[in-house]
């Protein structure tokens, strides 16, 4: 019988918890978002509403979150989940600046939107190929 040596890669290993971390982070937040738009507590609406959406579109705003962040939570649809919640996002800020809300509600889903890619990029090897920080030269 040959031993097989078996080395670990503890910075990889760091880097896809981290990664884990951030991404979950995300999805709790996110999920709790598209939650409260299915429940729709009154602040929720009234908020909404005073951004100028009617009330009926608060649900269908909970659904396509909760789809597009059931996407990005698996790892085999977490890109294109956050190609989805990137637009989601998106939308939020041109609402919020069209609305002339404060800077940080402006600011806030972009930190978000940023936190779910970086999430990606830090766990998997192949967005950070396809996207490297710097180039390969």
């Amino acid at each position: 019988m040959q031993a097989t040596a078996h080395i670990s890669k503890p910075r990889a290993n760091a880097s896809v918890i981290v990664g884990k971390i951030l991404s979950s982070l995300v999805v709790a937040f996110m999920t709790l978002d598209g939650m409260m738009k299915l429940v729709k507590p009154a602040p929720v609406v009234e908020a909404t509403t005073k951004l100028g959406f009617p009330e009926a579109s608060i649900t269908v705003m909970g659904v396509l979150l909760l789809l597009a962040t059931g996407l990005y939570a698996f790892r085999r649809t977490s890109v294109l989940g956050a190609v989805l919640m990137t637009g989601y996002l998106g939308g939020a800020v041109a609402t919020n600046l069209r609305a002339d809300i404060s800077l940080f509600n402006d600011v806030f889903p972009v930190i978000f939107g940023g936190l779910a890619w970086l999430g990606i990029w830090i766990r998997d090897p192949q967005l950070r190929s396809l996207m490297p920080l710097r180039s390969q030269d």
